[in-house]
């Protein structure tokens, strides 16, 4: 039988490309976006039916109730990217990041899961960051939110996974995705932090320039969804496999050292 996978913000980057892995190995697959008849053939993949979701919204939530009664497989990709000095975050700007990166897809996944339960299959993916492992600097309310998603994701695995439901976060290090031209920042003109927030923010822009391709991180998100067992977390790009064996071994303090200067930053 053909299984249907909902993949959230399939009209750029990791949704687009997740939407149309899936579409090629045969799924049945619902793209979201704010405004599907707007689309070009460019944001479209092929095979993929769009269907309009705004995360801000609580009615375009509840919208899909009904359609994710039957989805197989939800992919919690969309998203907002946030930077700024801690003191110059909006709260809200705050709580709309909240509610897009966290609220928006924990109610999808609430409304999923129940349906997937009584057929005792499924996966849920949330598409999270590095950044969540690896915190940086002017980063806090992004990094805030991805840690959260994560979260919830490894808490409601273990009530789910006797049902034979499965609930995996995939952390993208850097990627190239153009997500700079699209990322929110909050920072004040007289901001004590100013040199050192743009110093981070061009860093920030140089590595995901030379990131990893949203093709690599759609191959892992379809690995988390076709293994018997799903692990709780995958890592994909920026040196994963290293940084995560060293982030084992060494002490916090050196991990936060290597991060900030990543980015390049003095701490």
């Amino acid at each position: 039988m053909k299984r249907t996978a909902l993949v959230t913000g399939a009209s750029s980057g990791i949704g687009l490309a997740t939407a149309a892995a899936l579409a090629t190995r045969g799924y049945r697959v619902i793209g979201t976006s704010r405004h599907p008849s707007a689309l070009s053939d460019a944001q479209r993949a092929p095979g993929v039916e769009y269907v309009a979701l705004d995360l801000t919204s609580d009615t375009s939530i509840e919208s899909l109730a009904g359609l994710l009664t039957e989805v197989d497989v939800l992919v919690n990709n969309a998203g907002e990217s946030q930077s700024g000095p801690f003191e110059d975050l909006p709260g809200d700007a705050l709580r709309r990041l909240f509610q897009v990166n966290v609220l928006g897809p924990v109610r999808l996944a609430q409304l999923a899961l129940p349906g997937m339960r009584e057929r005792r299959s499924g996966r849920v993916v949330m598409v999270g960051s590095m950044l969540a492992s690896f915190p940086l600097a002017y980063r806090s309310s992004y990094v805030a939110t991805k840690a959260a998603i994560k979260g919830f994701s490894n808490g409601a695995r273990h009530e789910y996974s006797p049902y034979g439901v499965w609930l995996t976060t995939v952390e993208p290090g850097s990627i190239n995705t153009g997500i700079s031209e699209r990322r929110t920042t909050y920072v004040a003109d007289d901001s004590p932090h100013r040199a050192d927030f743009d110093r981070m923010l061009a860093a920030l822009n140089r590595n995901e320039g030379t990131g990893i391709s949203a093709t690599q991180v759609a191959a892992t998100v379809v690995k988390a969804i076709e293994a018997p067992r799903p692990k709780p977390h995958y890592a994909v790009g920026s040196n994963a496999p290293l940084v995560f064996a060293l982030r084992r071994l060494l002490p916090a303090t050196l991990v936060e050292k290597a991060t900030h200067r990543k980015h390049d930053l003095s701490r």
